[in-house]
């Protein structure tokens, strides 16, 4: 007898629901990542195996590199009373909106009777390569550096409005020479905080 012939029927997947679960999980990781905001001084951290997160709050960054020394703190309220501190100490004025633009920028690194003239700026033009030439680390006639001041003004306002103490890190290029991170390690040593974190990269597996 001849072979009766199985008629072949293409096979069909209905991609529908596989498409909507990818159209949901891409949904979900653009909304809750966090972009990488741009920095006025970039540095190539060292590496390390170490795996501890920073906190997000409470935290003062300093960041070190070409011989620079930017500066950072976490939490707007807080950013904008270091600024009133540090406008009353020194005497140099800020209007409200001053401090309000302030209290967006991540960190800076100019003395501050330059800050203004930053502060007026767009991001982008703010973040142009070589245009902060760094915060001042050495003393002048005895009197504290302006990296001292803006440390202290930094704890005293993170202690009056969260009731926490400030914790530090420091950024620091890989290639930058020692004598910039001594100076740095002696001011917060002047204030008593001998406890401070050291940003690094992951390093990759060999």
């Amino acid at each position: 007898m001849p072979r009766v012939k199985v008629p072949r029927k293409s096979t069909a997947i209905d991609m529908t629901a596989m498409c909507d679960v990818a159209s949901l999980l891409l949904t979900f990781f653009i909304l809750t990542a966090t972009a990488r905001q741009p920095e006025a001084l970039t540095v190539d951290t060292p590496t390390s195996t170490v795996k501890i997160k920073l906190p997000e709050s409470n935290i003062a960054t300093i960041t070190v590199g070409q011989g620079k020394v930017f500066f950072g703190v976490q939490g707007q309220p807080i950013r904008e009373r270091v600024l009133q501190k540090m406008s009353e100490r020194y005497k140099v004025p800020f209007s409200a909106e001053d401090i309000k633009r302030f209290s967006l920028m991540d960190n800076f690194g100019v003395p501050i009777n330059q800050l203004k003239q930053v502060i007026d700026m767009k991001g982008a033009d703010r973040n142009k390569e070589g245009l902060q030439p760094g915060i001042p680390v050495d003393s002048v006639a005895g009197a504290a550096s302006q990296l001292h001041e803006w440390i202290y003004q930094a704890r005293v306002a993170t202690k009056e409005i969260n009731d926490e103490s400030l914790r530090i890190s420091i950024k620091g290029d890989a290639k930058e020479e020692y004598p910039t991170i001594k100076k740095i390690i002696d001011i917060l040593q002047k204030q008593k905080v001998n406890k401070f974190s050291l940003v690094t990269s992951m390093e990759g597996a060999d």
